[in-house]
């Protein structure tokens, strides 16, 4: 791995933080970029209050002077207001506090699986950790990444196709692939159909009334990827795969399909493959003068890009907290219970669409520098500019 990251922090601790190496040295970085990012990852209609209370804002602790990585390791961190209140809950040192423990676990969340595992004698280590929460410095850390692709002309976009069983029928053919940010974010549930967005609030406004939550799914777009990233000669270089993995490690992320998806095994062969065409007077240059005029595929075939946009669709399960809980077993004193509750979204698929642009980022940029990595952004624009010759 050319990138390599890791997060640390929980929910309602001081701070979260991520460390990144592998960044070229050069690359312009600013918190202001980073924190656009992390405002968009807080939108979302049907988000929780804690939305209100956590403007998450990220400081960088290394790894750039005067506005430009330095090709060292990057810290970020991303404080928890919140942590005021939880002082004593929290507390790293030992307290006399009678601090009241968690032993109700809540079905389809770590709470069982992770306690048992670790023999916990409270759920709260473990809930801590497993909560999304952790994602606000993923996109931190993600934003670098995304900052690097933006230098080459390298973009990813998301919206959201469907909530619940509400779906969105538009076609994208029409729109720019550039501007699906732009139009996404200007929708309470980045949805970039008009008619759909109203159901789909409406499907949210009608959980929360009954103390549910409902999932959905998102669509993340790349374009601008030349051919050749990735590999197919092992397994944990082919790019499906490790976007597969990535996606994966969303919190309450269930499913995901690249290009045709599931369908594929629907269609024929002749209907499936993305048929391919060479203009030699192609404009072009990353696709070398090939095309496509479907992308089946969805950007990679073989495990590597195929120079067409790599288009991904992750499904997000309901969030596991209700506030009409389900029922459950306390862990401990093995009677019937109801499930414990935490301040939680109705529905956080818009939310999620932003985390996977993010992780989406950092794989791609980590096979990028793979192909063409090198100490500096100019030593790879120099690359490039000579393969182009």
């Amino acid at each position: 791995m050319i990138i390599r990251y890791l997060t640390s922090g929980e929910s309602h601790g001081k701070a979260l933080t991520g460390i990144l190496e592998g960044m070229p040295a050069g690359l312009e970085l600013s918190e202001e970029y980073i924190n656009r990012q992390l405002k968009r990852r807080q939108l979302g209609y049907g988000r929780s209050e804690r939305m209100k209370i956590e403007s998450d804002r990220v400081k960088i602790l290394s790894g750039v002077r005067f506005g430009k990585t330095l090709g060292s390791p990057i810290t970020f961190v991303v404080e928890n207001k919140d942590w005021e209140n939880w002082k004593e809950t929290m507390s790293i040192s030992p307290t006399e506090s009678d601090i009241e423990k968690v032993t109700i676990p809540r079905p389809g969340h770590a709470d069982f699986a992770g306690t048992i595992k670790y023999r916990h004698n409270d759920i709260r280590n473990v809930l801590e950790r497993s909560s999304a929460r952790e994602t606000a410095v993923r996109v931190a850390v993600g934003s670098a990444a995304r900052r690097l692709l933006e230098e080459f002309e390298i973009f990813i976009v998301s919206h959201v196709i469907q909530i619940k069983d509400v779906r969105s029928t538009l076609s994208l053919q029409n729109i720019d692939l550039k501007e699906i940010n732009v139009l996404a974010d200007k929708s309470p549930i980045r949805c970039l159909d008009k008619k759909t967005e109203l159901r789909m609030m409406n499907v949210i406004d009608g959980a929360k009334a009954n103390g549910d939550s409902v999932g959905g799914v998102a669509e993340i777009i790349a374009s601008g990827l030349p051919i050749g990233l990735g590999s197919h000669v092992h397994w944990d270089r082919r790019m499906d795969g490790q976007i597969a993995h990535a996606m994966m490690s969303i919190p309450a992320i269930k499913g995901i399909e690249i290009g045709a998806g599931f369908q594929s095994a629907s269609l024929s062969g002749s209907q499936m493959h993305d048929e391919i065409f060479y203009d030699d007077k192609s404009k072009d240059s990353r696709k070398m003068g090939f095309y496509r005029k479907t992308n089946n595929a969805g950007g990679i075939e073989g495990g590597i890009t195929s120079g067409e946009p790599i288009v991904v669709r992750i499904a997000m399960k309901p969030i596991p907290t209700l506030t009409i809980p389900l029922n459950s077993v306390d862990i401990f004193t093995k009677s019937p219970a109801k499930a414990h509750k935490e301040r939680s979204d109705t529905c956080a698929v818009p939310s999620a669409a932003v985390i996977a642009e993010s992780v989406l980022a950092l794989v791609i940029a980590n096979a990028f520098l793979e192909k063409y990595g090198c100490d500096s952004i100019d030593e790879i624009k120099s690359l490039l500019l000579l393969k182009k010759k």
